[in-house]
Parts: C-alpha cells; structure tokens; sequence
C-alpha cells in the first residue's frame, strides 16, 4: 500500500500549482475597501480544496463584520487516538510598496527554486502544507489522530474574530495538540523549534508642558520643555547593565534551567556574528545571559519613537507644548501584560516632576507569552518529525517576538501548542518580494506528516 510520503512525494506539483492558485487570490485582510471579496474567496477556494481532500463538517464561519473563518474536521481515529488542532490563516499582508516587487505579488513566479508571491511563505505556503499532509494521510488508509483545521482571515489585522470564536467554542475545538505553521527554521539545512514565544504591551506616554508651543527665547529657561522632561524621565527606566528599572518588572519571571540554558547554546551567536548581522558595535544587555538568552527569554522595555516639537529640515525654535513617546515591553513566560503595564505606569508616576502634566495609554491589545515544556510529548513528536525529514535533529529556540492567538489557544482550550514551522528569516515577509523555496514546501509537507503520525505514538489523549 502507498504510503503517505510517497502519496505526497508523487503528487508534489499538483500540491504546488494548487498553491499557486489560492496565492493568486489577493486575500487583503486590511483592504476591506478594495479585497474583502477576495478574502471571501479566498476562504471559498480553501474549503472547495478540504472537501476534495476528504475533510468533513467544512464550513465558513463569520462572526459580525469578520472575514472568514475556515473550519473542518476528520474524526475517524477512534476515541483511544489524539486530537491534534490544525492552525493556520489565509489573509496577507498589504503588498505595498508595489514598485518594490520583481514580479507582480499576486502572479506567482518561481525564479532560483522559490515562489514570489505576497503569502507564499506567510502562510498560505506553510498551511497549505498542512492541509496536502492531511490529504496525503487520508488518501492512504486514514490519519492515526483525529484532525480539526481552523483557518482564519484576520491573522494580519489581530485575529480579533477568531479570539471570539475560541473563546466561545472551547468544546469544539477541543483537542490533546495544537500545531501551527506560521513559523520559521534557522536555515535551509538546519531545522530548529520555537518552544516559547514572548507577550507583548505597547503604550505610549505623554507630557504636557504648556498650553500651546512657545517661543524659546521669550520662556526658555522658565518652561521645562516637555521633551527635556520625556527624555530624563525615559533614560531612568534603565540601568547600565541593561535591566528594566522598575519595580517588580521581574517578579513572576520563570528562572531558565539549567537543561533550556544547555540546549539554548546552540543557536547563540557569537559576538562578532551579531556584530555582523545588526552592524552594531557591540552587543548590550543583561550581561549574566547570553545573546539568545537576552532575546528570547528575558522580559524587555524598548523606546519606539519620541515625538513633538520641530524636527523639520531648518532651525525653528520652538518651546513645544507636548512630547510623546511609544514604547513596548516584551514578556516572558508567567508575567502578565496586564500587571506590567500596570507597573510600569505606577513608576512613571513616582517619576514625574511638578512642572509637567502626565499621561500613559495603551496603543491595540495585549499578546500572552507562551511557554511549551521541553519535554511535553507533543515537542517530543516535532522533535523526531523534524529528524526524520531533514535527517538531522532540530535546534531549540525561544522566540522572540509575539503570536497573541498562540496564548489565546494555551488559555481556552488547555493544550500544548507546537510550532512546526518550515519557513526562512530571510523569506522576505511582509515586505517586497516575499518567497519561499519550494524545497521547503515539499520538506514541510512531509513534516506535517511524519507530526501526525508521531504525535500517535508519543501523545495520549485526554491527558
């Protein structure tokens, strides 16, 4: 009997012109104006594709004004068998600047064994690998693990329906595992596992000086300047060693192990590689943590933009009325955006001085960091998974940035979530000429699979 690798390694074009097509379709999230009926059919063109793979109860769920969700399943394993949640989502970023792109985003080209398109790697390309890996299984005897796919349309614009949604139907997405897609390795032959991803608060602050600008020379040195006081209050929320100056910042911290600090090694660079990469002349922070350690698994305070006043081409000299500052902390596992946002305005307060007026607002919503144990069963299966199809054993990593919906799933639904990504940092995403190798489509389809068929063998269901 045909296997499921070979199934998808002798169907593998077909599985590529199908990508082909659905990233013809222009499916804008944030274009409502202009491509939210591309968006529907978008969605329209993914649930055709599941039924033709033999998915069941597809359907298109749409809450309020929310683009699209695509929901299906397959629950045929029997109930001694795990359920693994399948996420993924559809929309794209904006393809602006248009005059930056080789070839059009939204007509496929393959050049130097790669797909340009506008979603190619983020994340039509990687979740349509799942979905080719569940065809592939179910055209060959079945899936060991029961299968829900939940693939959404507003990933790019904050997933604000599918938050709702999960939040709603805990039941019916109920699952042991769930495995997402939308991630990345360290290289082409080098893959890697993102076990934690860190939150996210973003706020900014304003100080208040006079009514209105005024002239320096008539009340500068009466006035304190607004943007004299941002800034001294700004260089107090640091100390020079690079930790975040604020009481109980780091309270709820979880200590690394030492068995995280051991496999975390293997992906630090070395001083003179980071120099190279960011062309810094030397790196900064926490000095008792490594590089990797400092981006991934330590909390963080970064100063985005100062504004007000003139920055003009010129001399004007002004005496602004305001200044304002946007700034994010990055979280780390147990820590809640909540509790530092409020900490961090607490302190703010104590630092204010008489002669300004203060303000602190949040700017969108907040993400949760995620944290999976190194040795959950469900890594375990991406673990051997990833040594299967590279023939080589992933890397650990702790992700640095922030996927709020990741937490959202941890939080409602009780699961460990694993990140099966396969795309590169250098695919270009959200930017012109956004691509992903081919190469990597195929490898990641039969990743997906040799998952599922691990995740059989290592994750017990109800757990």
């Amino acid at each position: 009997m045909t296997s499921p690798q070979e199934y998808a390694s002798a169907n593998r074009e077909r599985f590529l012109n199908d990508l082909l097509d659905w990233l013809r379709i222009p499916s804008v999230s944030a274009d409502r104006t202009n491509h939210r009926g591309d968006v529907r059919r978008a969605a329209d063109w993914l649930a055709d594709d599941l039924r033709k793979a033999g998915l069941e109860n597809v359907e298109l769920i749409t809450l309020d004004d929310h683009h699209p969700i695509v929901y299906a399943d397959w629950l045929h394993a029997g109930a001694s068998a795990p359920t693994v949640l399948i996420y993924g989502h559809y929309d794209v970023q904006p393809p602006d600047p248009l005059n930056k792109w080789e070839t059009p985003p939204f007509e496929p080209t393959i050049r130097d064994g790669k797909i340009y398109a506008r979603g190619a790697a983020d994340d039509k390309g990687q979740a349509f690998a799942q979905v080719k890996a569940v065809e592939s299984l179910l055209a060959t005897g079945g899936a060991p693990v029961n299968i829900k796919l939940l693939i959404e349309g507003e990933e790019e614009v904050s997933s604000a329906g599918l938050s709702k949604y999960v939040a709603s139907h805990a039941d019916k997405l109920a699952a042991d595992v769930c495995v997402i897609s939308d991630s990345g390795i360290l290289a082409i032959d080098q893959p890697s596992i993102d076990y934690s991803l860190r939150g996210i608060v973003y706020y900014e602050v304003e100080l208040t000086g006079a009514k209105s600008d005024l002239h320096s020379g008539a009340y500068g040195g009466a006035v304190h300047n607004p943007q004299q006081a941002m800034v001294e209050l700004l260089a107090q929320l640091h100390l020079p060693d690079g930790r975040v100056n604020i009481p109980g910042f780091y309270d709820d911290v979880l200590p690394l192990s030492q068995a995280e600090r051991d496999k975390l090694k293997a992906t630090n660079p070395s001083e003179d590689a980071f120099r190279e990469t960011t062309g810094v002349t030397q790196s900064w922070g926490e000095p008792e943590y490594t590089i990797s350690e400092r981006t991934g698994a330590r909390p963080t305070l970064e100063i985005h933009g100062i504004g007000g006043g003139f920055s003009g081409e010129g001399a004007k000299t002004v005496l602004p009325g305001k200044a304002l500052a946007k700034l994010s902390c990055r979280l780390v596992a147990n820590q809640d955006p909540h509790k530092i946002y409020a900490l961090v305005e607490a302190h703010l307060r104590t630092l204010i001085p008489p002669t300004v007026t203060f303000e602190m607002r949040p700017v969108g919503g907040v993400g949760y960091p995620v944290l999976v144990d190194i040795d959950d069963p469900a890594l375990k299966a991406a673990e051997a998974a990833y040594a299967q199809v590279w023939g080589k054993d992933p890397v650990y990593v702790r992700g640095g940035g922030s996927i709020p919906v990741v937490a959202e799933f941890q939080q409602h639904l009780k699961l460990p979530v694993i990140l099966l990504g396969f795309g590169l940092e250098t695919d270009n995403l959200h930017a012109p000429n956004e691509h992903f190798y081919i190469e990597l489509f195929y490898k990641g389809t039969q990743l997906a699979i040799s998952f599922l068929q691990e995740v059989a063998k290592k994750v017990t269901t109800g757990r």
